[in-house]
């Protein structure tokens, strides 16, 4: 029995289901397991094997048991073990020489006090475990709605049936002291069963649930990871990393165990180094340590002065100046000893050549059409410029034959000039003179300066004493030199021309 994702067969024993034959991700089929690198070695003569061995249970929980029965075990027979009360199911992890060297690493004694394993587990037995494994995810939705009914500062994070169903362990966490007696007697009430609470952690909640991690990977708590160390801030300070509560954090809400990872190599890095406090004088001006490349063995200072500019110096380079300050002597300045930074060079790839894996490429706000424009636009007819040409001129909508045939058997076209259309059909003559057009469609002269060439003709005006009444004073004037009757400017010279009968469109004298 895997787990209940990986149900066994009825005749093999071997799990089906996911067809991963027990090494699932699903559930703990594959957690914390250890590799035997001492399975295919013999005992030497007259030695008898370890007669303990490990058992694993739900979520990587392991324990040791003794194997008083002298059952021929090996790794991943499934074995009823002694419980308090009645009797517990696991899975066998690890055998042998081993055993001993586990216990040795989690502090276990070798004497009495040890469980012993009852027998191997018949089929009975694993249908009653499977039964009471169905049961734990809704009676954990249900225990949660308690709680939170009875007001308790508390998570239940998982619910662990014994075996042989019998007991039911209830794994929570909580900042302070929570006084459940009344949770228990609703609990028991509820489910009918046996009823114990554990506390825990939450680095052990972490890994009981387990999940990703932000390296894109499974959480080392619920792979491997067994032993929790504390993780101070200094440990990120000494990495040269930004104190961020949200990225040093892991899934627990607690500092990530991986930052103890690598802290023995920064701190054998640092011991050649001078310390981020160091501060060198100079004649231009006293300057501080900004940042150090603990790898590189660089350091960048900056003048007390000018904190904008830093400059780059090697860490033996600043480990003499250090000592010239302690003889009270001063360096001319840090741009002596300035190491020029070479910015490296990018390569450009064919993926990254149009920027689509810059992170950036959609921090720009887009640029906001204006809806105006695209009204005028949806209302523009597409033809506008056939609509705008003469009748005669726009060309005509004929259907072209699809057909090869009814290609060839086409009438031949014979050319007119341009005399022999009729006059609706007839092209406007570009080179014709622009004086024989009408006068609307004449093209002003773009050569001729209207205001140089125009001659100025005397303007003989009668006084208005020989005017007669209602005479148009336009009447004797040329064409050319009539000035245009604005209607709109004076609505009462308008009625007054109607009044003495002048005709708007000649000027001439009163009609009768």
């Amino acid at each position: 029995m895997a787990c209940t994702n990986c149900s066994t067969g009825s005749k093999d024993g071997q799990p089906r289901g996911c067809k991963n034959n027990g090494t699932c991700g699903t559930d703990s089929c594959n957690k914390l397991t250890v590799f035997d690198w001492l399975s295919n070695m013999s005992l030497p003569g007259g030695e008898a094997p370890f007669d303990c061995v490990e058992v694993r249970f739900k979520n990587g929980r392991k324990e040791f048991y003794r194997n008083t029965e002298k059952l021929t075990l090996s790794m991943g027979d499934i074995v009823a073990t002694e419980a308090s009360p009645g009797h517990d199911i696991g899975i066998v992890t690890l055998t042998g020489e081993l055993v001993k060297v586990q216990m040795k690493k989690k502090n276990v004694k070798d004497n009495a006090d040890i469980a012993k394993i009852y027998r191997k587990a018949s089929q009975k037995d694993i249908d009653i475990w499977s039964e009471a494994r169905d049961k734990e995810e809704p009676m954990k939705v249900v225990a949660r709605e308690i709680a939170i009914r009875l007001n308790l500062e508390m998570k239940i994070s998982d619910i662990e049936f014994q075996g042989d169903g019998s007991k039911a362990t209830f794994y929570y966490t909580a900042n302070d002291r929570v006084d459940f007696r009344q949770l228990i007697k609703d609990f028991a009430r509820e489910f009918s069963t046996r009823i114990e609470m554990k506390q825990v952690g939450f680095r052990q909640e972490a890994s009981r649930l387990g999940g990703i991690g932000s390296c894109g990977r499974e959480l080392c708590c619920s792979t491997w990871l067994t032993d929790f160390r504390s993780v101070n801030t200094s440990a990120a300070r000494y990495q040269q990393l930004s104190l961020n509560p949200q990225k040093l954090a892991g899934q627990c809400g607690k500092l990530k165990c991986c930052l103890n990872y690598e802290l023995d190599t920064y701190l054998d890095a640092l011991k050649g180094l001078p310390d981020m406090d160091t501060k060198v004088f100079t004649e231009k001006g006293d300057a501080v340590c900004q940042k150090v490349d603990i790898f590189k063995g660089l350091m960048w200072f900056a003048y007390t002065n000018n904190m904008a500019h830093w400059h780059v110096l090697k860490a033996d380079q600043v480990k003499e100046i250090v000592e010239l300050n302690k003889l009270k002597q001063r360096v001319s300045s840090l741009e002596d000893y300035a190491v020029e930074e070479v910015a490296p060079e990018v390569e450009k790839t064919f993926q990254n050549a149009m920027g689509q894996d810059s992170l950036t490429r959609f921090d720009a706000p887009k640029k906001r059409k204006r809806p105006g424009k695209d009204k005028k636009r949806e209302n523009t007819p597409v033809d506008k410029k056939q609509q705008d040409r003469p009748a005669g001129d726009r060309p005509s909508n004929k259907i072209v034959p699809a057909n090869k045939e009814a290609r060839d058997n086409r009438p031949e076209r014979t050319e007119r000039t341009n005399n022999d259309k009729p006059a609706g059909e007839r092209k406007p003559n570009e080179n014709r003179n622009n004086n024989n057009r009408p006068k609307g469609e004449r093209r002003p002269n773009e050569n001729r300066n209207n205001n140089a060439e125009r001659p100025e003709k005397p303007r003989t005006e009668r006084p208005q004493a020989e005017r007669p009444q209602g005479e148009n004073p336009n009447a004797e004037r040329p064409e050319g030199e009539r000035k245009p009757n604005n209607r709109n400017k004076n609505r009462n010279h308008k009625n007054r021309n109607k009044k003495n009968g002048n005709d708007k469109n000649t000027g001439g004298s009163p009609t009768e």
